[in-house]
């Protein structure tokens, strides 16, 4: 996940810029780059590799106004070109950005006509060019325009030779602003800025905010000046990266409208080493290990309807002990970390077995990644709270990914039915944000576990994998006991353990199981045990089977795993949090297991 800093006061900019870079490291990144405007004109210096190689080769700059990054690699490779910050070519205005731009292609072949020559192989370079293109005399101006033709995700830093402004933008890509006396600076998080100041504006989706010498001023997504109260910051630089959030697990879960929108653009379909899904595969194996082991779950159903292929889920700690059937089955091995002992361990089994095998992870270079045919990264950025939270969202989408391409290469699926696919989801970031609004809902409906000891979660389908998740979360988080459960297997013992005391939480979506799971619902209620239901919010009629009901947007049942993951989240967050129990590091757990 890159870093972007922005500044403009009364101090030299460049020292600031580098340092809130070095405060930002923690996101991951392969170079750097600072920009500023010294004497009317623009100067920049960037580097591949660390910060600490660009300090040492860096002259000296002045200047009040500048801008600086740290770069994660998706279009190109880590260079000095493909460095940030990115100029126009008269080298007069520089852009640094987070994000993709989706249609990047499509502007650069139209700059390209116009007599535009580009330096580097990233997306990012469209948009300084796009600015100059339309800049007379006003750099706000011309960045609300050249946004409008931007497609994806973005949060931009931007300056100008000639005007003595600083202009920001954010779309679903993490923007602050902080304000300190005299100065105001542009962040990706707090931890660049929190020794200067603790007063911080959090940006919305849409806005653009210029500072000049007389302070800032905000425009929203309509156009229309906007008032965003400044919140105080009550952080220290130790535990600043949480941006203001009272967690790291409530900062993660909140960042996956963006983690969706960054893991589904960095998954390749029809791309990658092709051989990584054609052969003769009779089956897929999915190996994992705890919350990536109900991602694999996930995995089985979404597979298994998109590609039609027969799929089976293995603990990884138990896959060494496994017989070794005959077949040729296509071995898919998910770790968060790709360094979950079990996991690795199982995909060296996996080779010796004579299998191919792809890993689904978060972390480039991992150890996984040297045991297996191939890699599906997910792209979640660094994830710090313990209880998975957006790195399940993404493992779960690299699953859709990974069928969508076995189905291509099986020709169980055509071009109209992958098409189909990508365009929902498309759709998942939006979803996923209107799931996170109903927080306030969720916070409300978590008191009926407060007092509880135990709880159960049922689900069929797809959805039985969520259960598990969802009493893995509140096992987790708030140490409550809790038990995930097909739905149908309740009258085979758990039924015997429902109370008043026993909430159960039911995964009721509208699926062609919606009237089974209905009838189980009464079993419970018919005991007396209280019921919170999840469902969509078409599901008018899940009022009438329980007593309290959260309402997540609709998506088709093959894709509502993404959104009852964030429900059960947060669900979780907040009964541990009203519980009073250490979130981010719960008792007895680390966040990657490293031994077996």
């Amino acid at each position: 996940m890159c870093g972007i800093i922005g500044y403009r006061g009364q101090r030299t900019a460049a020292p600031l810029i580098v340092k809130g870079l070095q405060r930002l490291e923690y996101r991951g990144y392969d170079s750097a780059g600072v920009a500023v405007v010294e004497k009317g004109k623009l100067r920049f210096h960037k580097r591949k590799g660390s910060i600490q190689d660009l300090i040492i080769s860096m002259p000296e700059l002045g200047g009040f106004r500048g801008i600086g990054h740290t770069r994660w690699a998706t279009h190109g490779v880590p260079s000095e070109d493909n460095a940030h910050p990115h100029m126009d070519r008269s080298g007069s205005i520089a852009v640094v950005h987070n994000g993709i731009i989706e249609n990047y292609i499509d502007i650069r072949e139209e700059l390209v006509k116009e007599g535009v020559k580009f330096r580097s192989e990233t997306d990012t370079e469209v948009i300084p060019h796009l600015i100059a293109k339309y800049y007379d005399g006003s750099l706000k101006d011309a960045v609300e325009r050249a946004l409008k033709g931007l497609h994806g995700s973005f949060a931009l830093a931007v300056i100008h030779s000639d005007e003595d402004v600083v202009v920001g933008a954010r779309m679903d890509s993490p923007l602050i602003m902080a304000v300190g006396d005299g100065e105001v600076f542009l962040a990706s998080d707090m931890p660049a800025v929190l020794e200067h100041t603790n007063r911080v504006v959090y940006l919305q989706n849409g806005d653009i905010v210029t500072i000049d010498p007389d302070g800032y001023r905000i425009w929203d997504g309509k156009g229309e000046e906007v008032h965003r109260e400044e919140d105080v910051v009550d952080l220290n630089l130790e535990d600043a990266e949480k941006g203001g959030y009272s967690h790291f697990m409530l900062k993660e879960i909140f960042e996956q409208p963006y983690a969706v929108h960054k893991s589904l653009l960095g998954m390749p379909i029809n791309g990658g080493p092709g051989r990584a899904y054609t052969g003769r595969y009779d089956s897929v194996k999915i190996v994992a290990c705890g919350t990536s082991y109900h991602a694999g779950l996930v995995g089985k159903y979404i597979i298994g309807e998109l590609s039609k292929m027969p799929v089976q889920v293995e603990m990884a700690s138990e896959y060494r002990y496994s017989p070794h059937p005959k077949g040729n089955p296509l071995v898919i091995l998910v770790t968060q970390s790709g360094e979950t002992a079990d996991t690795v361990a199982a995909a060296r089994e996996a080779r010796l077995r004579g299998r191919r095998t792809i890993a689904i992870t978060n972390v480039v270079g991992s150890s996984i990644t040297r045991e297996v045919d191939h890699v599906v990264y997910t792209r979640a950025g660094i994830e710090i709270g313990v209880a998975a939270s957006k790195t399940f969202t993404a493992q779960v989408l690299a699953f859709y990914i990974v069928a969508l391409n076995l189905g291509m290469a099986g020709k169980t699926m055509n071009a109209d039915d992958v098409r189909e696919v990508k365009q929902h989801l498309r759709t998942l970031p939006r979803l996923v944000q209107k799931t996170l609004d109903t927080a306030p809902d969720i916070e409300k409906k978590a008191k009926m576990f407060k007092d509880a000891s135990s709880a159960f979660f049922i689900g069929r389908n797809i959805h039985y994998p969520l259960a598990l998740e969802g009493a893995l979360k509140m096992k987790e988080i708030s140490y409550l006991h809790a038990e995930g459960y097909p739905s149908g297997e309740l009258k085979h013992g758990p039924l015997a353990l429902i109370t008043t005391e026993t909430p159960v939480v039911a995964i009721a979506i509208r699926d062609h199981t919606y009237e089974k799971i209905l009838g189980n619902m009464g079993e419970v209620s018919a005991r007396g045990g209280p019921i919170l239901a999840i469902g969509d919010e078409r599901n008018h009629d899940l009022a009438k089977y329980s007593d309290e009901v959260l309402y997540m947007p609709y998506a088709p049942p093959i894709f509502s795993p993404i959104l009852v993951g964030v429900v059960l989240q947060l669900l979780a967050y907040y009964v541990a949090r009203d519980r009073g129990c250490e979130i981010d590091k719960p008792r007895n757990l680390a966040k990657s297991v490293t031994v077996e």
